[in-house]
């Protein structure tokens, strides 16, 4: 197989590309450099932006119809026969219409199926419930074999799915609908799966992060360390599944603060996970979870909905103030008390 080292677009164009049309231009230039990719929509190839493939080969790209539930089955015949199958749809449809399917076809039987899911979380916010996805990171890390990646913006979904053709079993890419703003300006900033990136050291307090809530993050650590004098670390924590230990007990050790934010609910998903980190390491440190409450999230535009529920830099910054607010012992003994 040729390897792929750049792509036909720039960095540029992510200013002016959904997250989707960057994941349909990069799955093209894998396409050309790797014959056994296929590409699988159930009806919502333009939606998912995985039209870009079909369209430049046809004869390795298959629409099922509005048949999800059948999509997963095919897929995981396709990589039976030895094929790398790239496979879009909803979010929300990918991990609870066709949960079965994926769970038992492709990761039961640990699968090389690429599953790249769009309008995750609360970024289709208009749509209302039914189109919101606020339940898929905590679906899918529990489906052994399954690799969980949530990508920050456009330039690091080119990353993740670059890096996933190599990478062994099935994987769940959760990417947004709408031009979500970029953090990265450029595609050479160390991304592997598995490993946190840093965006900003701190010793005062760890903001852990995923997706949409980079950006705000980054933004908030600035203005608290102009306004507050706060050393705020920022970690962004693309994959969900297998987390970075090392990095969550790193910032437990040097910041012992810590809050995760995350577009999702917050049972399940990133803030559990680093939960479980945290918690059987038996170190003892300030930990909050920030994300969608134990709800069915309200219906609005997607900005609106990161405010009303603290996703925003403004929201960020707020936690974070509040969380320094709070004593605790400071010692080397980790028997603090909150």
């Amino acid at each position: 197989m040729a390897e792929v080292t750049g792509t036909t677009w720039t960095v540029y164009d992510a200013n002016t590309l959904t997250q989707a049309e960057i994941y349909g231009e990069v799955l093209c230039d894998l396409g050309k450099a790797n014959p056994k990719i296929v590409g699988l929509s159930a009806d919502m190839a333009k939606s998912t932006k995985i039209s870009k493939f079909g369209d430049k080969f046809p004869d390795r790209f298959f629409n099922v119809g509005i048949a999800e539930q059948n999509m997963f089955g095919i897929s995981a015949g396709l990589a039976k026969a030895g094929l790398l199958p790239f496979v879009s749809t909803m979010a929300a449809f990918t991990t609870m219409r066709s949960a079965e399917q994926v769970r038992t076809d492709i990761c039961y039987q640990n699968l090389d199926v690429k599953i790249i899911a769009t309008h995750s979380g609360t970024s289709f916010g208009a749509a209302g419930t039914t189109h919101h996805c606020t339940e898929d990171l905590a679906i899918t890390r529990s489906f052994a074999n399954m690799t969980v990646i949530a990508p920050a913006d456009g330039i690091e979904t080119a990353n993740a799915v670059k890096a996933c053709v190599n990478y062994p079993g099935p994987v769940y890419i959760r990417i947004g609908r709408g031009f979500e703003p970029p953090y990265y300006e450029k595609e050479d900033y160390g991304f592997e799966i598995g490993k946190a990136v840093t965006i900003n050291e701190g010793t005062d307090i760890t903001l852990i992060c995923c997706g949409i809530t980079v950006l705000q993050a980054a933004e908030a650590a600035k203005t608290l360390k102009e306004d507050d004098g706060l050393s705020v670390r920022v970690l962004n924590m693309h994959t969900i599944k297998p987390i970075d230990e090392e990095a969550i007990l790193k910032a437990v050790k040097e910041t012992r603060r810590i809050i995760t934010f995350e577009d999702h609910n917050i049972h399940g998903g990133l803030g559990s996970a680093v939960a479980d980190v945290i918690a059987a390491s038996g170190k003892g440190c300030a930990f909050e979870k920030v994300g969608i409450p134990d709800c069915y999230c309200v219906v609005g535009y997607p900005e609106d909905l990161y405010s009303h529920y603290g996703l925003d830099s403004n929201g960020i910054i707020a936690k974070v103030r509040q969380l320094m607010g709070k004593d605790f012992e400071e010692d080397e003994n980790w028997e603090d008390e909150v």
